[in-house]
């Protein structure tokens, strides 16, 4: 079927006042807004899990403990041999004893704090060998002569070759 328009007295009557503020609207006077979209669709890594995690459930349900087969249970009941319950007993006096244990027999001592320095010839000793390390580390390359070098590697001559092949 076709549309049918509607005819011109069927149509709404806008009064004159809304008409005239419609025509002269202006959509510079509008304040830009952003869109946020509130539906996110679930990423194909989501849907793959959705999946294994319906499919697991769907076996859980559908899984018949028929197909199960009978099986025993042994029990094991480890207890502690002869030797970890002494350890164990001696452990324990050894902690009573140390829990009942009487300060009052203890002496009375004094300490002596000792704090043996080192003396005056090791510090001297020290100090030269800080100076001599300083020495070495702020030695100034600049203060040194050029020299050059000649390398003198005399060959033999052909007489002194011919003496001491003959010899």
């Amino acid at each position: 079927m076709a549309a049918v328009t509607p005819a011109l007295k069927d149509l709404p009557k806008v009064s004159d006042d809304l008409k005239t503020q419609l025509e002269a609207f202006s959509q510079d006077k509008m304040k830009h807004a952003s869109t946020q979209e509130k539906i996110v669709l679930p990423s194909a890594e989501d849907v793959k899990q959705e999946k294994q995690h319906n499919a697991l459930i769907q076996d859980v349900e559908n899984f018949s403990a028929h197909s199960l087969h009978r099986t025993d249970t042994q029990e094991k009941v480890i207890l502690p041999n002869a030797e970890d319950v002494a350890a164990e007993k001696t452990q324990k006096a050894l902690l009573e004893g140390v829990e009942a244990f009487d300060q009052g027999k203890l002496k009375h001592t004094t300490t002596q704090e000792k704090n043996p320095l080192p003396d005056k010839s090791a510090i001297d000793a020290e100090k030269g060998q800080q100076k001599f390390i300083a020495g070495i580390e702020n030695f100034d390359t600049s203060k040194l002569n050029h020299i050059v070098t000649e390398e003198k590697n005399p060959l033999p001559t052909k007489e002194a070759i011919a003496q001491e092949k003959t010899a």
